[in-house]
């Protein structure tokens, strides 16, 4: 077994004195979807920032080996880390293009994957008369599409998604699985928050989340008849 681009042990963080991650362990790997489970107010949306440095954390973050906790935000992106937040934070006021450039970065290594312009514009053909649009008046699935091709302009080995077909239309919901689908089977590492059956279906693994830690790390069939799932 390859291993792990992401190794988390121990993690904690939360928002003030309010700690929301008391613990968490949990790895990613190459070509692997990890999807992460749990009520709401488990930790799932917070674990993201955490991993992103968006919110302060303790214990231990390790990128391929190296400890990634102490780097900033920007830092951890040009390692290979990127991510879709739920609310999308697209730049409302410039337009797609810009938008895109924004998050253009060069590949972190020599063998990731090459995302330019042309090539998310390939899988968002939708966006392509838009390109000079401003970002607000988009629709969400538009915004959705182009928050989602933003951060692969960043080249990222690992990408982490909250809920992104959340508030979207069947069609762009089953477009949306499809496509995360395809860049797993591309090599990319993803570890996705959503709570809908499509997303159990794509997993390679779940880990669920409870009391700010991992209950559980393992194929879905294999979930523990205790832990609760109302999800499913």
């Amino acid at each position: 077994m390859t291993a792990p681009l992401l190794s988390v042990r121990g993690l904690h963080g939360g928002y003030g004195l309010v700690q929301v991650l008391r613990g968490v362990d949990l790895q990613v790997r190459a070509g692997e979807l990890v999807l992460l489970l749990g009520r709401n107010g488990s930790g799932r949306s917070t674990l993201l920032k955490a991993l992103m440095g968006l919110i302060p954390a303790t214990g231990e973050v390790r990128w391929a080996g190296r400890d990634m906790l102490p780097l900033p935000t920007h830092q951890r992106a040009r390692l290979g880390l990127g991510y879709v937040p739920e609310q999308r934070d697209i730049f409302p006021h410039l337009s797609v293009r810009q938008n895109l450039r924004l998050g253009a970065k060069a590949a972190a290594g020599a063998a990731a994957a090459q995302w330019d312009e042309a090539r998310v514009l390939a899988l968002f053909p939708a966006l392509i008369p838009r390109l000079r649009t401003s970002a607000k008046v988009l629709s969400g699935g538009e915004q959705q599409m182009l928050s989602i091709a933003r951060a692969l302009m960043g080249n990222p080995q690992l990408l982490l998604l909250d809920e992104p077909t959340e508030g979207l239309a069947p069609q762009r919901v089953a477009a949306t699985a499809a496509l995360l689908d395809q860049l797993r089977a591309d090599g990319l590492g993803l570890l996705l928050v959503e709570q809908k059956p499509w997303a159990q279906q794509l997993a390679s693994r779940v880990v669920v989340l409870g009391d700010g830690q991992a209950q559980f790390s393992g194929a879905l069939a294999d979930l523990p008849q205790n832990i609760s799932t109302p999800w499913l």
